[in-house]
């Protein structure tokens, strides 16, 4: 729960902290987000309340101040955060509306200096909303491969064309930006703030680790109970003079000071508040990085994929001694989901880590079933050797990858193999290594591609074409 605290002053008044129930519950199974399930049935909404009090107005209006004048005078000065002056035009508030809105959806799960030249990218290419809109899915992912979490650049084009669509104004409030899809209360919060300085607040984990270390919150900030709480009192602290200011100033003290490993509490401006900072230097045994707590950490699932690059090579490859007119066989993911409608070599999820032959059994079967590529009648095989493996982190997934390299010489041309009448085969497509160095691919199938490259540098000559006699050797396997 929350530390019991009075006003700031004085700080001796402040409470031993019970960890009773705490230590009762800790065999209690967790759920997804590491809450204990036992535990948040004592989180009572009353008990909160009673818990933790608000910051007093004299606080509130100092905190405000301070936090204000450190903003103006440390913050980092980054692509996205633009000030217009007093005679600016209704136009260059909705860009910067919409500058607000790309960097924070980027934002999301991403360092700063990541996000510097994507965003700089992005907005060369769609410096508005109706130049976002006239996008096309591919053409946004391209431009976000590499940052991860796809789903948000998706979001983006989908709710700029929403925009466009209903007058083609981002929205000034944040209930309204609500209603766009992939905004939720943080970037609602976000842009409403600091493009038209609606005095609303924003928490995202730099927020919830300052308010947490200031009022010396105990409970897990995982718990719907206490993320309530943490936007109560965000709420209540916002500037209503300089709302954007005051959120970006908070979020700014989290990342660059009040950080989560090594705080720099030396040079933070809200240490005269900090009610961890407090209890730290009355108690050797205790931090400021005690704050907010740990809660258990959900153990990501294992997964095992088998990926087959394959390489297929035509007549014309053969007559021209030319391996540069080969293609790759790319397959698009299911709109929906992990990775949802991107490009990745043909892939099969496997049960566990099995043998070679079973992935090859796999792999054989999904490019017959689903590419229509039969090995045995439409193409033989050149060459098929298991370039390596490495392991993919996703938030909540272990994925091993285990990499072949098939290369096939298609007994007729490869356009004639792309057509098919079938609705029911998956979205897939030929590329030429050209196209394929430059298209936006995701992280982990761009490490695909280049393992598989520096693999045929080291085992097979530039000019090596493959001959009959090796086509009959290796057919058989």
């Amino acid at each position: 729960m929350f530390l019991c605290l009075p006003p700031i002053s004085p700080l001796t008044q402040i409470s031993n902290i019970n960890m009773s129930e705490k230590n009762q519950n800790k065999n209690t199974r967790s759920n997804v987000n590491g809450v204990n399930k036992k535990t948040r049935t004592l989180v009572k909404t009353e008990d909160i309340e009673d818990a933790v009090s608000f910051f007093s107005k004299d606080e509130t209006h100092k905190l405000r101040s301070v936090l204000l004048d450190w903003y103006d005078n440390n913050h980092r000065v980054l692509p996205w955060r633009t000030t217009l002056n007093d005679n600016h035009k209704e136009e260059e508030v909705e860009k910067r509306a919409y500058g607000v809105w790309v960097s924070e959806v980027m934002l999301q799960q991403t360092r700063v200096q990541t996000v510097i030249a994507y965003y700089n990218r992005w907005m060369l290419k769609w410096p508005t909303i109706h130049h976002l809109a006239k996008a096309s899915l591919e053409e946004v992912n391209e431009i976000w491969a590499g940052l991860g979490y796809y789903r948000r650049a998706r979001f983006l084009l989908e709710g700029a064309k929403k925009i466009v669509a209903e007058g083609g104004s981002i929205p000034k409030t944040a209930s309204m930006l609500r209603k766009i899809p992939g905004i939720g209360d943080y970037t609602s919060g976000a842009i409403a703030s600091i493009a038209f300085k609606e005095a609303v607040p924003v928490v995202d984990g730099n927020v919830i680790r300052v308010i947490a270390r200031l009022r010396a919150v105990t409970e897990n900030p995982k718990d719907s109970a206490i993320i309530k709480r943490f936007w109560e009192i965000a709420a209540q602290l916002v500037d209503p003079l300089r709302p954007g200011d005051f959120n970006q100033a908070l979020m700014e003290l989290g990342a660059t000071v009040c950080t989560p490993l090594n705080p720099s509490c030396s040079s933070c401006p809200a240490t005269q508040f900090c009610h961890a900072l407090s209890i730290a230097k009355r108690d050797s045994t205790a931090a400021v990085t005690d704050y907010p707590v740990k809660g258990v950490k959900v153990k990501q699932r294992s997964d095992f994929c088998a990926v087959c690059v394959v390489e297929l090579l035509g007549r014309e490859t053969l007559l021209d001694n030319n391996n540069s007119s080969s293609k790759f066989v790319l397959v698009k993911r299911p709109d929906g989901g992990l990775l949802a409608g991107l490009w990745e070599f043909p892939s099969v999820l496997i049960d566990e880590e099995t043998t070679p032959l079973a992935r090859r059994k796999a792999t054989n079967c999904f490019l017959k079933k689903n590419l229509k590529i039969d090995i045995k009648k439409t193409c033989d095989v050149v060459s098929r050797e298991d370039v390596g493996e490495f392991v993919h982190i996703f938030s909540h997934i272990r994925l091993k990858l285990y990499v072949e390299l098939l290369v096939l010489q298609l007994k007729g041309k490869v356009d004639n193999l792309v057509k098919s009448d079938d609705d029911e085969t998956i979205t897939w497509k030929c590329v030429d290594s050209d196209a394929l160095s430059s298209m936006g691919l995701t992280t982990s199938v761009r490490k695909v591609y280049d393992m598989v490259q520096k693999f045929k540098k080291k085992r097979v000559p530039s000019n090596h074409v493959p001959t009959k006699k090796r086509n009959r050797t290796t057919k058989k396997n």
